[in-house]
């Protein structure tokens, strides 16, 4: 066998672990075709109730995308709450609407027409403050604001890694099915979203990511594939995490934090 066919091979049966994960996600997708207008979306009750907590709170949250492309990906958002405001604001892309961007008032932990969502981010306090005034700049700064396109990107997650880049108190790892966070505005080099590494990326079609937060991530076509040492995990293209620890737990909890056998981002 010559060496230019056992290289083809190898990089055939590679892509086809790639897309070994989003095809067991459509298998046992519990999807059901539901239309958008009907979806769930209700709060699941993680974040305090504005009216019963004075501090100020930043949250990014996760959720798998809507029909079947949450078997791909997830979705992700930012809600901010000022000190003493009566409610959240909540920033996201989408694919609809006059302009993609939005950040409007309403409840930061709403299912995402049907899928419940996970938090993987939460300051507080004096921190959380000078968060959201770092928030209102790195929104009114996006590059891609009247821009959409689902894959490889812009899309909500090129939106969601780009605050989190400029905001230094947002120390953010996000789930490598997260499509679209690898979408840079300028260049192929940038540093990591979490701030804590680098990333290489060409247009978001084929990257690598090394940092100490996200650990060491191959994309290829959008699909991430990796390793995170400090949560002890792989990254699997549409599965996302399975390890030992939560990657968006405090890390301070972690040694007296009961092992978790299992973690599959967007759960």
């Amino acid at each position: 066998m010559t060496k230019p066919l056992q290289w083809l091979i190898r990089t055939t049966i590679f892509l086809l672990v790639l897309l070994a994960g989003p095809a067991l996600i459509a298998a046992c997708s519990s999807q059901s075709g539901q239309s958008w207008r009907d979806a769930d979306r209700s709060s699941a009750g993680i974040a305090p109730l504005p009216g019963e907590t004075e501090e100020a709170i930043v949250q990014v949250y996760g959720a798998r995308a809507y029909n079947w492309r949450g078997n791909f990906a997830v979705h992700t958002w930012i809600a901010t709450k000022a000190r003493g405001a009566s409610t959240y604001e909540v920033h996201d892309v989408t694919g609809w609407g006059y302009k993609p961007v939005r950040s409007r008032p309403g409840e930061p932990d709403t299912a995402w027409y049907g899928n419940p969502p996970m938090l993987l981010a939460d300051l507080r306090g004096e921190k959380a403050e000078a968060a959201i005034i770092n928030i209102q700049k790195a929104i009114d700064d996006y590059p891609f604001a009247n821009e959409y396109t689902a894959w490889p990107g812009p899309n909500s997650n090129t939106f969601v890694a780009w605050v989190i880049r400029q905001v230094p108190e947002l120390d953010v790892a996000l789930p490598n099915i997260a499509i679209g966070k690898d979408y840079l505005d300028e260049g192929v080099f940038a540093k990591a979203p979490s701030g804590s590494g680098y990333q290489f990326s060409l247009n978001g079609y084929f990257g690598i990511m090394a940092s100490m937060r996200e650990g060491v991530e191959l994309n290829i076509l959008g699909l991430n594939i990796g390793v995170d040492p400090l949560s002890l995990a792989v990254k699997l293209p549409g599965i996302g995490h399975l390890g030992l620890r939560d990657p968006w737990m405090d890390r301070s909890t972690w040694q007296t934090a009961p092992a978790i056998e299992q973690v599959s981002d967007a759960n």
